[in-house]
């Protein structure tokens, strides 16, 4: 990618994001970006390829792809939990916007390609530590994988964020902890 004025590339990827939001990645156009951003079409096309590149930009800058931070509560649950609230909150945030991608992301075979192929590795080192203090507080017999735990916290949560939307009750986040996360560790754990 070429350089760009720090500005410039903000008001560029704001253009987009909004208009994302506002028509949905099928309507929206470099010209629409362009006239938004104040920038010209040959600015855009000097730094992205095309719309696919610039939508994908936005998705993998502007928001955060990593599991969220959690803290040690002392206990697995309370870790579970606090982690899992930041996921929903990090899902409301973009409800908006994934909402009108998620159809495109199904007929749009180029930006799907794309976005797979940009798409950051996440950083799920706080879901990797607490899965480590609950082996050794006792609480899971060995070692889980962190992906597959936060596979299928995020899949619950997306699950809830289509069918049902946001926002995400305590409720939720017990149900989910308590009725499907906790059960199916000490199996993760336990399995050779």
């Amino acid at each position: 990618m070429a350089p760009l004025d720090p500005e410039r590339d903000r008001a560029i990827l704001d253009a987009t994001l909004e208009l994302l939001s506002e028509v949905g990645y099928d309507r929206m156009s470099v010209d629409q970006i362009a006239k938004r951003a104040r920038a010209s079409k040959a600015t855009i096309y000097r730094r992205w390829a095309g719309k696919p590149e610039l939508v994908v930009d936005v998705i993998c800058r502007r928001f955060d792809m990593d599991a969220p931070r959690g803290e040690d509560t002392g206990s697995l649950r309370g870790d579970l939990a606090g982690i899992f609230r930041g996921l929903c909150r990090s899902v409301e945030r973009k409800y908006t916007l994934v909402i009108g991608l998620s159809s495109t992301l199904v007929s749009n075979e180029e930006l799907a390609r794309t976005l797979r192929e940009h798409m950051p590795v996440k950083d799920l080192g706080d879901v990797s530590a607490l899965l480590e203090r609950a082996v050794a507080r006792g609480e899971l017999a060995g070692p889980v994988d962190a992906a597959r735990l936060y596979g299928l916290a995020e899949a619950l949560v997306w699950h809830r964020m289509i069918f049902a939307g946001p926002p995400f009750e305590e409720a939720f986040v017990e149900e989910s902890v308590d009725g499907v996360l906790l059960p199916v560790l000490p199996a993760w754990s336990s399995a050779p």
